[in-house]
């Protein structure tokens, strides 16, 4: 049945890009980048990127939200330059290789080369970025009548498997690599070396099944689809207001997201730095992270099927509060107890993820799906730039972890008091999109 292989190969590219996702954003990059910036800091530990006064150890939050801050202005044309192409696929292709060779590339940041890890990092990261605009865009495509909160948990849930599958070869490396000649460095360069090569290898399986359907959304005659592109930007901000429904969980996924991609991206920095947990915890700890959430996706998904995605998202906003608290007011040293913090995030992580983005599909106008979801991808998984910012912020102010950690909290009250004001049945017939409303 084509429709069955295309959405097979639909989820794989989950399975693909998991890997740069986990690996490197969640992993290895943050610690280790943060060593490199902490080697060519000065003795009062501070660097000077572009002349800027930074202190070392905010100077990759600082970097991801700069990779944000850029998609921001790059995503929407993103969006609306697929919605008008024939070639969606191809685009998918090309965004995926340039974020993996970046990645492959991070194996040359040594010694005090702080820069060049950041800039391969911005390139990476907003290659990702694109790439998953392109593929979010293909959901409605491959759903063929089948619930889109059961089709987008089982892309998730295949994600966290295969960045799973990489960060255990890599953790067995970690572990390995006295015994192979490798100092701990070298481990993680090989890491973040492998989390590229896979990127780019797996995406050949969706990339040879999806299909590129001629553009749904009309093309101007004679005009560039890049300027057509641009003036759309204008005309959709414009048309959101005829949404008001699907704006206003928007600006609440856009909250909530934040506070879940920063703890995200900074458990590793804030296990290492304040809770003070050796690099083979750290990635244990991530690692039992991504096999929980496997089940806790699949898990939320089914009880979206009862109770509706909405009340279950709202639900899991209400435990990444409690698990935040908890991170503030854990123990250094207490390694048994951030293990349970990583089991609980794990169990949540997932759904709220796969939940939040069928529940957007249902709310956005069918035939430019590409161009709204580059939107929702703006605060999606690792791109987020408010948390990140706030994060750094708070560290560059009180240099305490833990006040940075807690202020997060902010996020996760704010998304989650918009998303309960949010009529997904209203928003769904105001963008005249056919899916199944929410239960």
């Amino acid at each position: 049945m084509p429709g069955r292989s295309e959405r097979r190969g639909w989820y794989f590219y989950d399975w693909a890009n998991s890997a740069f996702n986990t690996s490197v954003t969640t992993v290895f990059l943050g610690p280790y980048l943060s060593e490199i910036a902490a080697a060519a800091a000065d003795a009062a530990g501070f660097v000077f990127p572009l002349g800027l006064r930074v202190r070392s150890g905010s100077f990759f939050p600082y970097v991801v939200s700069l990779s944000v801050l850029i998609q921001v202005v790059f995503l929407p044309l993103v969006g609306t330059v697929a919605d008008r192409s024939s070639h969606k696929r191809r685009l998918l292709g090309h965004f995926a290789a340039v974020g993996s060779l970046a990645t492959m590339a991070l194996y040359f940041v040594v010694d005090e080369r702080y820069l060049l890890g950041g800039a391969l990092f911005v390139v990476a990261n907003v290659a990702f970025g694109c790439s998953i605009v392109v593929y979010n865009s293909f959901l409605p495509q491959v759903t063929h009548g089948m619930d889109p909160d059961t089709v987008s948990a089982r892309g998730w849930a295949l994600g966290y498997a295969g960045g799973g599958l990489l960060l255990l070869g890599n953790l067995v490396l970690l572990q390995m690599a006295p015994s192979l000649g490798l100092t701990t460095g070298d481990a993680v360069r090989i890491s973040l070396l492998s989390a590229g090569a896979w990127w780019g290898l797996f995406s050949l399986i969706p990339l040879r099944t999806l299909r590129s359907d001629p553009p749904t959304t009309t093309r101007v005659a004679g005009r560039n689809v890049v300027v057509i592109g641009w003036r759309q930007l204008s005309a959709t901000a414009k048309e959101a207001r005829s949404f008001p429904q699907t704006l206003r969980f928007l600006v609440a996924y856009l909250l909530y997201n934040d506070g879940i991609q920063t703890v995200i991206v900074l458990a590793a920095v804030y296990g290492a730095e304040e809770l003070l947990m050796e690099q083979d915890t750290l990635v244990l700890a991530i690692l039992l992270v991504q096999f929980i959430a496997i089940g806790g996706a699949l898990l939320l998904g089914r009880l979206a099927l009862s109770f509706g995605a909405k009340r279950v998202v709202l639900t899991s906003l209400v435990l990444w509060t409690v698990v935040v608290s908890i991170g503030y007011v854990l123990p250094s040293g207490n390694v048994a107890g951030f293990f349970a913090l990583s089991a609980a995030i794990g169990l949540v992580l997932g759904g709220s993820q796969s939940l939040s983005r069928s529940l957007y599909a249902r709310m956005i106008p069918p035939g430019r799906e590409a161009e709204y979801f580059s939107f929702y991808e703006i605060s999606e998984r690792g791109t987020s730039w408010l948390g990140p910012l706030l994060f750094g912020l708070a560290l560059q102010v009180t240099n305490s972890y833990r006040v940075a950690i807690l202020s997060l909290i902010a996020f996760f009250v704010a998304g989650g008091v918009l998303l309960a004001r949010v009529d997904v049945t209203r928003a769904t017939a105001e963008s005249g999109n056919r899916v199944a409303a929410d239960p």
